[in-house]
């Protein structure tokens, strides 16, 4: 049975972190298997991100209604930590809840136009080549037709104290990073935070938006909380030492694609030539991909393009096959 570092179990399910604090856990942690988080107390409830899909968040909520009865028969908070699908196309399971946002996370999610872009991604990934079916393979057990993703009802800027009980969990902006609009969700009484994917724990991030500085940023903000308990976006359970790691992964390849785009490396040599070796043990390397080419573009000011999602899913198709033989 897997354990992380510091005793926690890698299950799937609820884990109660105590106090009314739950992580529900769903490994490996790679494409799609988000986490999520409950915090419940007098009898109220505040729900920290939903799943890739219904089948999967419906089962997360009849979990959590076991564990929590009272306080989930009706949810009344769902706080969104960022816009990807693996973290919101679930809302809809929600009924009645206020959605709360970042304001660019928001706009974020009407810009992606819900579930249907994979959607239509996945049923036409057998004409799309190499990244077709690289696509096809990692978003295989997922199901995005139906989906209807109910938007955020309130958003915010910077930080918001939001009141479960008589309970404080503070909202902290700090995209854009992962993507424009990342949140992290702290219970400072409790010493938990839930952090969306500004963590992924035994796995590589991947870096949508950038910039770099402000990932490193947010992962010295969570150092420097008062934090025992960490739920990552992917991952088993961590404390400041998968933090600490994060962040010096994040500090790393910027180094390096900061050389190798100094001697005008193109993205996929770059990617290619970058030693993993310190990070060999987390899953989906082939993320340094789209990693390199946002920090190209940050890099150039903007004049370097970052890629379409089709060529970055190619070029992550080939490294994975090229790493494999």
């Amino acid at each position: 049975m897997a354990r992380s570092a510091n005793g926690w179990q890698y299950t799937k399910g609820l884990h109660d972190l105590g106090n009314g604090c739950y992580g529900y856990l769903q490994p490996d942690g790679s494409w799609g298997w988000s986490n999520a988080g409950l915090v419940v107390d007098g009898g109220e409830s505040m729900l920290v991100d939903t799943l890739f899909d219904l089948k999967l968040t419906r089962a997360m909520l009849e979990t959590m209604r076991r564990a929590e009865p009272k306080a989930t028969a009706r949810i009344g908070a769902l706080v969104n930590t960022h816009s990807n699908g693996d973290h919101v196309f679930g809302n809809e399971l929600v009924a009645g809840a206020e959605i709360i946002s970042s304001k660019a996370c928001a706009e974020e999610m009407i810009e992606d136009k819900g579930a249907k872009r994979l959607a239509d991604f996945k049923n036409n990934a057998a004409s799309m080549g190499e990244a077709g079916r690289f696509f096809a393979e990692i978003f295989a057990p997922f199901d995005f037709d139906g989906i209807n993703v109910a938007m955020p009802t309130r958003t915010f800027e910077g930080t918001l104290d939001y009141s479960v009980g008589a309970k404080t969990v503070r909202l902290i902006q700090v995209g854009p990073a992962h993507t424009r609009g990342d949140v992290l969700a702290y219970v400072p009484a409790d010493r938990v935070i839930f952090t969306g994917d500004i963590l992924f724990i035994e796995g590589h991030p991947i870096i949508w938006a950038g910039p770099v500085g402000n990932w490193i940023k947010a992962c010295q903000l969570m150092i420097d909380l008062e934090v025992d308990t960490v739920v990552p976006g992917h991952g088993p359970i961590t404390d400041k030492a998968g933090i600490a790691a994060l962040k010096g992964y994040l500090e790393y390849i910027e180094r390096e694609a900061r050389r190798r785009f100094d001697a005008g490396m193109p993205v996929l040599e770059a990617a290619q030539d970058i030693s993993l070796s310190d990070y060999s043990s987390w899953g989906d390397a082939e993320r340094i991909v789209v990693n390199v080419a946002t920090l190209y573009s940050e890099f150039s000011g903007g004049t370097a393009a970052i890629p379409g999602i089709g060529e970055l899913f190619g070029m992550m198709a080939k490294l994975r096959h090229d790493r494999r033989q």
